[in-house]
């Protein structure tokens, strides 16, 4: 009835109505709708459909059945239900879920085939055992692919025997049945059928795949197999159950079964000396380094796999692409067990590493071996909470040492803090504009003017670029914001130097220390242009206290003078 009513509103809902789901865009518009034969066969089909729905939808048999009997009979009907389910509900799921889903599922049936079918012979239940596990691994071999993890084996010879254990399991289980006398001649003729349809819908896929006659008849054939499990489903009443075989047996048939099942997928396995690449530095994010200590073992040893293969900067990796997962763990805790450079950079030689020379950083090694390199470096142990809780301890510390040199003279605007420059060649730091436009430009002609002129303070509009005398890594900085000049106080420092700035938008600071950087201060500096945009005048004062430590003081101030001037201490 839904094939007549579909022919008569048209191509697109015949197809609908036979094939339970939308015609696919690029087939049926191409075409401009269906040819004779295809609505021939589309009509066949929906006779054929209705007969297989009628049988598969005959209700059990009545009848005692044991746990494992119920088990298989709802799992058999619900692959049934699923066979019926239109594709493109199950399109729309993640990838990999349909695989997943029948992997599991008739994972599950054949096991119980193997146990509640009377085989009457051990041989003929161990090649059934056999050849479904060469089918499941040809369906698990897909799983993998579509998931984008490494295969079992070759793509050609495991589908190719996935094809044939189909095949032969189909075969062997119908052999069971006939043998076990508890299903009719229509279950075990159903059972027949399900091979032929197998060989004919590989055989008419392979000739004819553009062909969409083709295509709905094959799919029409394809019910026979739900009728053969609708069928072995409904008859499976247990006649006369037989006493349980001794536990040393139970054991046994269990072990063998074990064995027929996991011993072929594992001779498909790839040796272990074949590169095994489960994380690299394209598809785990380990940019972010996150801290070891709030890592489990194996994501620690993920981490640790994606650092090391990473190229990030077109840096070439540590180690190469032809080692193994498991051999590049290994080489991570060897380089955890060596005494000094030297003997790294042997070590990453034999491995293959192209940059040997540089050796593995500890904050690398952490994540492989924590404990090796938690005895020198037990920061690195940290969980990013204690790591955090320790970077404000040592913050407060830091700061905590710097005191204002003019405490009594308070300025409208003013901060100490520790201030961090650059381990190797900072020249210093900067007082400027950060919102003018021109701000990157006059800081590059200040530094210019730093190292032309040798001068303490480069000046070159709205920024000015303070040195240190020092050989220093940081130093204590004091800055104070007056609406006048301040007494000029040079009595106890070793430079006082005096320079014009502007402030072109009313802002005039010194770069803090953001989260996570290497280079500012350790404390909220305040805007020092207190008067607005215009001209300010920009003292610094510099020495170096008893223990070697520099301290500077910057005092700003409004002044139109353009005028350098070095003030005697």
């Amino acid at each position: 009835m839904a094939a007549v009513v579909g022919l008569v509103l048209g191509d697109a809902w015949l197809w609908a109505a036979v094939e339970w789901s939308p015609p696919g865009d690029a087939e049926f518009y191409s075409r401009g709708g269906f040819d004779t034969l295809t609505v021939a066969a589309l009509l066949v089909a929906a006779l054929v459909k209705a007969a297989l729905l009628w049988l598969i939808l005959r209700p059990p048999a009545p009848g005692p059945l044991d746990r494992r009997a119920k088990v298989l009979r709802r799992l058999l009907y619900l692959a049934v239900a699923y066979t019926l389910v239109p594709w493109w509900p199950i399109a729309l799921l993640p990838d990999g879920f349909d695989t997943a889903f029948r992997l599991a599922q008739w994972t599950a049936i054949h096991i119980l085939y193997l146990l509640v079918i009377r085989w009457r012979s051990r041989m003929l239940c161990a090649a059934a055992g056999a050849m479904f596990a060469v089918e499941l691994a040809g369906t698990a071999n897909v799983l993998l692919f579509e998931l984008g993890l490494q295969e079992l084996g070759s793509g050609g010879i495991v589908e190719v025997g996935s094809l044939l254990g189909g095949a032969a399991t189909i075969i062997l289980t119908v052999v069971g049945q006939r043998r076990d006398g508890r299903w009719s001649r229509g279950t075990l003729a159903a059972g027949w059928s399900s091979v032929g349809v197998y060989a004919l819908v590989v055989l008419l896929g392979t000739l004819f795949s553009g062909s969409l006659a083709i295509l709905v008849m094959t799919n029409a054939a394809g019910l026979v197999s739900a009728v053969w499990a609708a069928a072995t489903a409904r008859e499976l009443p247990i006649e006369e159950r037989p006493a349980d075989p001794p536990p040393a047996r139970r054991r046994a048939i269990r072990v063998a079964v074990a064995a027929v099942t996991v011993l072929p997928i594992i001779a498909l396995i790839h040796p272990e000396q074949a590169a095994h690449l489960t994380y690299t530095g394209s598809t785990t994010d380990c940019y972010d380094r996150p801290a070891s200590g709030d890592l489990k073992p194996a994501e620690r040893d993920a981490t640790f796999l994606c650092l090391v293969r990473s190229r990030d900067g077109g840096v070439p990796p540590m180690f190469p692409d032809s080692l193994s997962d498991q051999a590049i763990l290994a080489y991570g805790r060897a380089l955890c067990r060596t005494e000094d450079r030297a003997e790294q950079e042997a070590l990453l030689t034999r491995a293959g590493s192209a940059r040997p020379a540089w050796a593995a950083a500890p904050w690398n090694l952490v994540y492989v071996c924590p404990e090796t390199i938690g005895e020198t470096h037990p920061e690195l142990l940290r969980s990013a909470t204690e790591a955090e809780a320790a970077t404000t301890a040592y913050i407060l510390e830091e700061n905590a040492q710097c005191r204002d040199p003019w405490p009594r003279t308070k300025g409208v605007a003013q901060a100490t803090a520790k201030y961090f420059l650059f381990v190797d060649g900072d020249p210093g730091y900067l007082v400027h504009d950060p919102e003018d436009e021109t701000a990157e430009k006059d800081a590059e002609q200040a530094m210019d003017r730093v190292y032309d002129d040798s001068v303490q303070i480069g000046v070159a509009g709205s920024a000015a670029l303070v040195g240190h005398v020092a050989d220093v890594t940081n130093l204590c900085l004091t800055v104070k914001a007056f609406h006048a000049a301040p007494p000029r106080r040079t009595a106890g420092w070793r430079q006082v130097n005096e320079v014009p700035i502007v402030s072109r938008t009313g802002r005039l600071t010194v770069p803090e220390r953001g989260e996570g950087g290497e280079v500012g201060a350790d404390a909220p500096i305040p805007n020092l242009a207190i008067a607005g945009k215009g001209r300010y005048r920009l003292r610094v004062y510099v020495r170096i206290d008893d223990a070697g430590d520099e301290q500077h003081l910057v005092v700003v101030f409004p002044g139109t003078s353009r005028k350098r001037l070095k003030l005697e201490p």
